[in-house]
Order: C-alpha cells, then structure tokens, then sequence
C-alpha cells in the first residue's frame, strides 16, 4: 500500500471526498486517481465511508494513499483502520484519536488553527497538522509566519482553498495542501466525473506533475 509520504511526494495535495450518495464515492476516488491525485480522504460523515476505504486498500485503486477523515473519536479511528484507511485526519485537535492512531500505527493529521493549538498538537504525537481553515486564517502568508517558528512541524492548509491557490501555499512551506468541494464540485452530488476528472488534471498541470501508478 502506498504511503502518505509517498503520496504527496508524488503530487502535495490531498483530495477531500464528501458524498450525500455512497454510489458516487468509488467512481470520485478512481476519476481522482486516474488524473494522478495520489493521496484522499473519505470523510467518516459520508454514508458508505468505510465501505469506499476499504474497496480502495483491497485494490480498487493502485499508488493512492488512502485516509479518513472527520475522525472524532477512538471508535470512528478503530473502525477506519480496520477498513484499511492508511491515515486518519480530524477537524481539531483531539487526544484521543491522535493517541489511537499512533497505537494503530497509522499517522494523525489534527486540525488545529492557532499556533499554540498546532504546538499542541504535534507535541501529542501529530505526523502533521491540518491548519484548518486556512482561508480564514489569512492565507499562505499566515503558513508562511507560523513556519517561521516552528519550521519543524509539517503543515496541511485546508479549508477554501482554490486550485489555483495550492502553489501558493506550497511556496509559503507547507507539506501539502487539502482541497475538498473546489476540486470535487458536484461529482459526488449526481455532477459528471468527466468535469471532475478535468479540475483534477488541471490541478496536475499546475504542479507539473506527472502521473504515477505507484
């Protein structure tokens, strides 16, 4: 199974999947993996998440590292592993999935938005932090004040977050950029994957890179 590292080693993005209709979910994942999106997230709050997981950890989906997101809990944690999600990412910072994850031995992204908050959660344990949301937070330049300090700590933007705006992001230093309905637009609401699967090409472009099946 690809890591996350490996994923965003081959493209420093990770796609957010929401979907109101398990049915789209599969179709999402194999349209992003196709244009070389390599690293996504299935949020737990999606109905099906952890069926979609776990088609794509049993092969569904070659060289993409596959996660869940919206993990509040230690039950929620438990449940995406035992689907075959390879990272788990949460919306704060929250002990007690950070613990888990780490006794599962799959990385924790928590979100967190102040410094202080992402002091915290690297220091309990985070393989990075998702500033969450970064477009309220002021932008690249915000990642780029608070890697200043603490250029130690790998950090994720995501939250309204354009594709036009993921190199800025990257040039400011962050490790990699999350990007939800700017990217998926409708595809998983009954919108075609063909538009789907021209954003992501077009967000491939824009980091110039190259497609990888792993």
């Amino acid at each position: 199974m690809t890591t996350l590292d490996e994923a965003l080693a081959a493209l420093p993005v990770i796609a957010i999947i929401r979907a109101a209709d398990p049915r789209r979910l599969d179709a999402a994942l194999q349209t992003l993996a196709e244009a070389g999106v390599r690293a996504m997230e299935v949020t737990m709050t999606t109905p099906g998440a952890a069926e979609a997981i776990r088609w794509a950890a049993d092969g569904g989906l070659r060289g993409v590292a596959i996660g869940a997101g919206t993990v509040l809990d230690a039950a929620t944690a438990r449940r995406a592993v035992a689907a075959g999600a390879g990272y788990l990412i949460t919306p704060a910072v929250l002990p007690e999935v950070i613990e888990e994850g780490r006794r599962l031995g799959v990385p924790v992204l928590p979100g967190a938005f102040t410094p202080t908050e992402i002091v915290q959660a690297w220091r309990q344990g985070a393989a990075m932090v998702k500033v969450f949301p970064a477009s309220a937070a002021g932008g690249p330049g915000y990642i780029k004040d608070v890697r200043a300090p603490l250029p130690q700590i790998p950090l994720v933007p995501t939250g309204g977050i354009r594709i036009e705006d993921v190199p800025g992001y990257l040039r400011a230093g962050a490790r990699a950029v999350g990007i939800g309905s700017p990217l998926l637009g409708d595809a998983c609401t009954g919108g075609y994957m063909a538009a789907l699967a021209a954003r992501a090409a077009r967000l491939v472009e824009i980091l110039g890179r190259k497609d990888s099946d792993g």
